[in-house]
């Protein structure tokens, strides 16, 4: 896919913290309710544009960081991810902090299918898994590594499978994927295809962290088609009771916000009929009670960077594509 080479500036102020813990950032998580849909961000000051409304349906977030790095609304569950070998640092207390203030799921690595995302093999992934995420498997659900949709061997589901077949103990319950593409039946038929790979590992939760039309990789260029866009793939993804968790791309200005304000993208996945997601949802999240006083939600937004100064993350459709939210070290 065409290099994605456009960061917002803010975003690079939040990667400069985003291995470090804000014990004070989630200190008044409470749980908002059974609903799938995140906000991903990577400026926590945005993301209560979407919960503004009191039709909103956003009830998590998550930056691509292990902390949130600024303030989240007090209803709204922020997922810390342990992007790569890079934030091995500072990760220990960045989690416990997050878990001590509600997080109730724990995200893998990003794209390391790709070498412009995490970059590991499966067997390198699974053994970086179960040194820093399976230790907390009984304060948290853990979220396997996120790939991209990419077909090509080796990376995509083929690469999930490997680090799964490699990762047998490491107390997985989901498994996370992203997608870019062109047409919701597109989206449909990959989506469908990861809930087949969960089934063969006994998983009944797939996790969406990323995705979005390949039309809007460096800004939604046409509302109206995203927004019908949304209006199909919403409905699809709240039906699909596999489906545990979705996050758009992404809560950020030229997104699903134009100058800090919800646009009518922001404005169709924020508010969007969602009735079939509370109770589509809600057996697999009960059952993560124990995991955690936290709350269910999620929410969309990369704060992480890369492995070195100069990479960036992927689109997922190819292993030279460049993900949709660049790692924010890369600028």
């Amino acid at each position: 896919m065409v290099s994605f080479s456009h960061i917002l500036t803010t975003g690079l102020v939040a990667a400069s913290a985003s291995a470090l813990p804000l014990k004070s950032s989630l200190s008044n998580l409470q749980k908002r309710s059974s609903n799938k849909r995140g906000a991903a961000y990577n400026d926590a000051s945005l993301v209560s544009t979407l919960t503004d409304n009191s039709a909103s349906t956003v009830s998590w977030s998550y930056n691509w960081g292990s902390s949130v790095d600024g303030t989240m609304p007090s209803d709204m569950e922020f997922v810390p991810m342990l992007w790569g070998s890079s934030f091995f640092s500072g990760w220990t207390e960045a989690v416990e902090t997050a878990l001590s203030s509600g997080s109730s799921y724990i995200l893998g690595f990003n794209e390391p299918d790709m070498s412009s995302g995490a970059d590991m093999s499966a067997s390198t992934a699974a053994q970086y898994y179960e040194e820093y995420i399976t230790p907390y498997s009984g304060s948290a659900k853990l979220i396997s590594p996120a790939v991209t949709s990419s077909s090509s061997s080796g990376e995509g589901l083929d690469w999930l499978k490997s680090f799964m077949d490699d990762c047998q103990s490491c107390n997985i319950s989901g498994l996370a994927v992203h997608w870019y593409g062109d047409s919701v039946d597109d989206l449909k038929t990959f989506v469908s295809e990861a809930i087949s790979t969960a089934a063969e590992y006994d998983i009944s939760e797939v996790w969406l962290t990323e995705f979005g039309l390949n039309a809007d990789e460096s800004g939604v260029s046409d509302a109206s088609t995203t927004v019908d866009f949304l209006d199909e793939a919403l409905t699809w993804l709240d039906s699909q009771s596999e489906v545990a968790r979705y996050a758009f791309f992404y809560c950020a200005n030229d997104y699903m916000l134009t100058d800090g304000a919800v646009n009518s993208v922001g404005d169709a996945y924020m508010s969007s009929s969602s009735s079939s997601s509370t109770s589509s949802t809600s057996s697999s999240e009960s059952s993560s009670s124990s995991a955690a006083s936290a709350s269910t939600s999620s929410s969309v937004v990369e704060s992480t960077s890369s492995e070195s100064s100069s990479s960036s993350s992927s689109w997922s459709e190819s292993s030279s594509s460049e993900s949709s939210f660049t790692e924010l070290s890369a600028e």
